[in-house]
């Protein structure tokens, strides 16, 4: 049996990360939560992943820094930025691999993080993550 995708969601706001956790979840992925930035990158730092779903707004940081810290560690893991905001600056999305405006709906984010999934494994020979475990 093939093994889950594991996504990492950081926000700050609970009800937002429980909706795209059972989202993920319905879809067959494995998902992790971090209401911080703090705990979404230790996280990061001990666990593989297959992406990440991370929101902008977090107080203490915003997502730009935070895709960029992730990127640091783990330049290969692809990321999703969400965001009520419509003209991001340039700096934060060269630090993202998609993004998806927060209104658009479960649907179209589950559309992207699998388009996104799928293009960064094709980009790096459908290699197959065992996400360190054990």
């Amino acid at each position: 049996m093939p093994q889950k995708l594991r996504l990492l969601c950081i926000d700050d706001e609970e009800v937002g990360l429980r909706v795209r956790k059972a989202v993920f979840e319905r879809a067959g992925y494995e998902v992790l939560t971090a209401q911080n930035a703090q705990t979404g990158i230790e996280l990061f730092k001990t666990l593989e992943f297959d992406g990440v779903v991370l929101d902008f707004l977090i107080p203490g940081a915003n997502g730009g820094d935070i895709a960029a810290a992730l990127k640091d560690i783990r330049p290969e893991v692809p990321i999703l930025l969400l965001s009520a905001y419509v003209n991001l600056p340039d700096n934060v999305l060269r630090q993202v691999d998609a993004q998806v405006l927060k209104g658009a709906g479960p649907e179209e984010m589950l559309r992207q993080v699998q388009a996104m999934i799928e293009n960064h494994r094709s980009s790096n020979g459908n290699r197959n993550n065992s996400h360190g475990l054990g």
